[in-house]
Order: structure tokens, then sequence, then C-alpha cells
């Protein structure tokens, strides 16, 4: 028989509130980064409901999900006011309210002197003017205690060539959430930005073909999307005194 743990670790540990019945939307639940937040969080208990542009992807991603845990979503396209609009109505009637919301879709985006007018605009359009409007969008169906998660990332940091369309998006969002964490904080809802380094997804596509994205991971210089995930839960798991408003995963190693 066991012995009974008797000892006194009151001071060893922090308040972990539980993600077990909480509601929560991943915009660009469907591949990728998004995707793994959505299958943990649905793991951890949550009730989760997802979008994505493809209906492939949204259909491999519910199956994942409800393998472990309860989720529904859309196919979806967040780069207008009626996809916006779709997203959010469906998304209420299957959740029933709102406490999360994770902030994630974008796709890639190249050097402005490369793109034309009309993919620069629908680039900005998903990368930047939907994430604000996805927030607003998320942050008026919200009580206290809620949390907001922007997915970023490093290239807002290291500003690199040949991206920088891209580069503008997510430095936007940079400096977005530290204001936006301050207009909330008073109605005791939390904001936090997670800025990812290199991350495997099909995001990485073509350059990063799945197997080269499989030998940079096992060699350390890639992250998987799960690696993501675990900061997202590390953020949405703290006493609501504490905001953990900024966090950035990088490799340990650098890749090429």
């Amino acid at each position: 028989m066991a012995e009974a743990d008797t000892r006194n670790l009151s001071d060893a540990h922090t308040q972990r509130p539980s993600l077990k019945g909480r509601k929560a939307i991943v915009t660009g639940g469907t591949t990728g980064i998004g995707r793994a937040i959505a299958v943990l969080l649905a793991a951890e208990g949550a009730k989760v409901f997802v979008c994505g542009r493809t209906p492939a992807h949204l259909d491999d991603a519910l199956a994942r999900i409800r393998e472990v845990g309860e989720g529904d979503g859309v196919a979806v396209d967040l780069s207008d006011d009626e996809g916006i609009a779709r997203f959010f109505a469906a998304g209420e009637a299957y959740l029933g309210g709102l406490d999360i919301a994770v902030i994630n879709a974008a796709i890639p985006a190249g050097a402005l002197a490369d793109s034309g007018k009309a993919e620069t605009r629908y680039e900005i359009a998903v990368d930047f003017t939907s994430y604000l409007a996805t927030t607003q969008a998320a942050v008026e169906r919200m009580n206290a205690g809620s949390d907001v998660i922007l997915i970023g990332s490093m290239s807002a940091v290291s500003k690199g060539p040949g991206a920088s369309i891209y580069v503008a998006a997510k430095s936007g969002i940079e400096g977005f959430a530290p204001s936006l964490r301050k207009e909330l904080a008073e109605k005791d809802i939390k904001v936090g930005l997670i800025e990812p380094g290199f991350t495997g997804a099909d995001f990485q596509y073509p350059e990063f073909a799945p197997e080269k994205q499989r030998e940079l991971i096992t060699q350390d210089k890639m992250l998987r999307a799960e690696d993501i995930a675990a900061a997202a839960h590390f953020m949405l798991t703290q006493p609501r005194r504490c905001a953990v408003s900024l966090m950035r995963v990088e490799t340990r190693l650098e890749h090429p």
C-alpha cells in the first residue's frame, strides 16, 4: 500500500485554474499552431470552436479534436466582415458563450516590392486587419475572467528581408497586444501575446517539406506546433492576478 504524502506543499505551487468547461474559439484552428492549441484545449476539457479556409483541413482537425474532447467549427475566410460575422454567429450558437479567444489565423506574406496590389491588400486583411476585427468581436462577447491570446511571430523581432508585409503585420500585433492588455485589465479580461520562432507547419511549404521539417525538429532547429500549444496552456492556467503578457518561444539551435 502506497504511503500517504503528508508534506506541506502550500508554498511549492501556485493556483492552477482548470480549463475544464471553458468555451474557446481558435481562428486558424485547422492546421499548424492553431490546430495544436485547439486539440490541447479540448483535451483539457474546454469546448472549442475553430475555423479555417479549407473544408478538408477543417474535417481533419475536427476528427482529431473529437478524439480527445468536444469541438466544432466552420470553413470561412476571415478577410472580410461577412466571414468574421459568420464565424462568430456559428461559434456563439455552438458554445453558448465565450471566455477564451485564440487569435491565430494568418497566411504567408512576402516582400512588398514583389507583391501585387490585390495580393498585398488580401495579406494585410488576413494577417493584420482580421486580427483586430476578430479580437474586437471576441471581446464584445466576453465577461470578467476571460482570456485573449494573440499568436504573433518572432518575425516582429528579427525583421528579416523577403517578408516585409508579414513583418509589418506581426509588428503591428506586437504593438497592439500591450495596449489592449491595459485597456481590458480592469474588466478582468487578460491579453497575452505568444511569438513563435521557426515552427513546423504547412505554413512552411514548399520551402520546408514534411520530411525536412521532421529532420529539423529532430535536430532541435525547428519547433513543433505542440510546443506553442504548451505555451498557450501555461498562459491560460495562471491565477487571475497573474498576466503572462508576452512569451517568445524559440528553437534552442538556429536553423540554416
